[in-house]
């Protein structure tokens, strides 16, 4: 094929499926929320310590006083900050009044990694909720359900097992899948709201192993997960969730930073 200026590039070149975020442009109330995130997380404003008045916050932020308002307004709808009238904006404690949109918050933090600490929690939490909504997805799954787990394991059968993105797509719509056929209407909606956590953790993974044994192995828990659920053999469909997800975290652990 030929390329302005003359260059040209072999027809039979393989394009490589390497994940890359499009550019964003951060809007002046984006960044400021960006900003006083990182200084409330790295501990350089305290925990109650009241911040100051808004107009010279404004002014030492490089902003507009209605720019730092709307900033305060998301922070404050994560946990992270404490708006009362007359007395001022104080740092809340996120373990105490965070949400989950803390979560992404706290990857950006960590410039998209997750602290030891809190990737055990992580752990903690997924195992607390899958292995009981797969569980249950063993006694309530419909035909067409299992239909779609089984359309899920052909797709992932035909997946180039080098294609990390796409293969951490795919395990996400497993996970979901699962979560749906739960019959539990707040499971799959759970899942949904840490999607951006949970596939920054598992695009990790399939970028390290992506062509390699190791993705054979998940896709092989996948296939013995929704073979348990087509029995209704909830205590194996547990006990085969517990063994994905500890897959999954002994080969992470070592590259948490």
């Amino acid at each position: 094929m030929n390329l302005a200026g003359g260059f040209t590039t072999p027809q039979s070149e393989k394009s490589v499926d390497v994940p890359i975020a499009p550019l964003k442009v951060l809007s002046l109330k984006e960044a400021c929320v960006a900003r006083l995130e990182a200084l409330i997380l790295s501990g350089e404003l305290h925990i109650g310590e009241r911040l100051p008045p808004e107009r010279d916050f404004a002014l030492r932020l490089g902003v507009s006083r209605p720019v730092l308002h709307e900033a305060l307004v998301d922070l404050a709808g994560k946990g992270l900050v404490e708006i009362l009238p007359r007395r001022g904006v104080f740092v809340s404690d996120y373990r105490r009044d965070g949400s989950l949109a803390m979560l992404t918050s706290l990857l950006a933090h960590h410039e998209g990694r997750l602290d030891p600490a809190f990737f055990d929690s992580m752990l903690a939490f997924r195992l607390l909720l899958e292995v009981e909504t797969v569980r249950l997805a063993a006694l309530a799954r419909t035909p067409a359900q299992l239909a779609g787990l089984l359309d899920l394991l052909a797709r992932e059968a035909a997946a180039d097992p080098s294609r990390a993105a796409l293969l951490t797509e795919l395990d996400f719509d497993f996970h979901l899948s699962l979560a749906i056929a739960s019959a539990n209407h707040v499971y799959p909606l759970i899942l949904n709201s840490f999607k951006c956590v949970y596939t920054s953790l598992t695009g990790e993974f399939f970028r390290r192993y992506a062509g390699g044994q190791v993705v054979a192995e998940v896709f092989d828990f996948h296939r013995r997960l929704v073979a348990a659920v087509a029995a209704r053999d909830a205590a194996d469909a547990a006990r085969l969730m517990t063994a994905t997800l500890e897959h999954g975290a002994a080969h992470l652990k070592g590259e948490i930073a």
